[in-house]
Formats: C-alpha cells, sequence, structure tokens
C-alpha cells in the first residue's frame, strides 16, 4: 500500500539522499491526518450548531462533572488560550445561552462559568458524532493496532506535556 507520501520521501531521497527522510515518513502523514481530522471535527460539530472553539470551552465544563461549572483560571488552563481570548469566548457561549457566569460562593471577587442545559446538550450531540467521526479513521486497524498506536503517540506527546 502507497500514498503520496511515499512520492513525496522518494522525490526528496532522489533530490537529497544525503538526508535522513524518516521523519517525513511520520510526520507528513501526522500532518496530513491532522488536516482530515480538522475537517471531520468540523462537519461533527455543525450538527450542534458548534465550532470548534466553542466544543473545547464546552467540553472542558462538561469533564469536570456535575454541576459542570469551572474558574475561568481553570478554563485557561484546559483550553490552552490567554486570559483576553477566554474572556471572549465564555461572553459569546454566554450570549448564545450555552454557558452563564456567577459568583464564586468561596471566593468573593471570583466567578464560576456553569454549562447550561442547552450547552450541556450541544456538547454531547457534538462529542458523539466526533467519536463517530474518530471512528471512521480507525476502521482499517485492529484494536490492537489502535492501542499501540495510541501508546506510541503517548511517547511523543509526554515531553511536552506540563
Amino acid at each position: 500500500m502507497r500514498d503520496e507520501v511515499d512520492e513525496l520521501a522518494e522525490a526528496w531521497a532522489r533530490e537529497r539522499p544525503d538526508l535522513d527522510l524518516a521523519p517525513v515518513a511520520v510526520f507528513s502523514r501526522v500532518s496530513r491526518l491532522s488536516r482530515h481530522l480538522d475537517l471531520a471535527r468540523r462537519e461533527a460539530f455543525q450538527a450542534s450548531h458548534i465550532e470548534s472553539w466553542e466544543f473545547d470551552v464546552l467540553a472542558a465544563l462538561r469533564r469536570a462533572g456535575d454541576p459542570y461549572e469551572l474558574s475561568p483560571g481553570r478554563l485557561l488552563r484546559e483550553t490552552l488560550v490567554t486570559s483576553g481570548t477566554m474572556t471572549n469566548r465564555v461572553d459569546r457561549l454566554a450570549a448564545r445561552g450555552l454557558v452563564e457566569r456567577y459568583p464564586d460562593p468561596e471566593d468573593r471577587r471570583g466567578v464560576l462559568v456553569r454549562l447550561t442545559p442547552e450547552g450541556k446538550d450541544a456538547v454531547d450531540g457534538a462529542f458523539t458524532a466526533l467519536l463517530d467521526a474518530e471512528r471512521a479513521f480507525l476502521t482499517s486497524l485492529s484494536p490492537k493496532q489502535q492501542a499501540d498506536l495510541a501508546a506510541l503517540l503517548r511517547r511523543l506527546l509526554v515531553p511536552f506535556s506540563d
């Protein structure tokens, strides 16, 4: 089985036989797969009428468990965006009725962001659609191959973890 990365690597090998092209074989495929996954994410989220950035915030709140709330600081850590970006995102989600803000009972100066029932429905629908799309990407791999791939990718990502 061949793909476009094989052709790309062969062309580079012909032009630059002095280079080890092993990284191209891996990361060109990861990059291409990432683009396909981004498109699948967008399609999955469209059915729930949310954008990818909205899913990221709503999913962080959903994963927090009942009552599905987090401080803005915790949302920053969960979604890896700046505080200005998070404020804008929470404002937009609140305007759509997907989240609400309320005072933090443990910190008079603080606020908490809570998922509304509409937000919970939206993120649950989007997550189900996302899993269906991602599962479709993995159909050519056995369960063991999927586990092996997950382990190898984890090994590559661990050095970037906090």
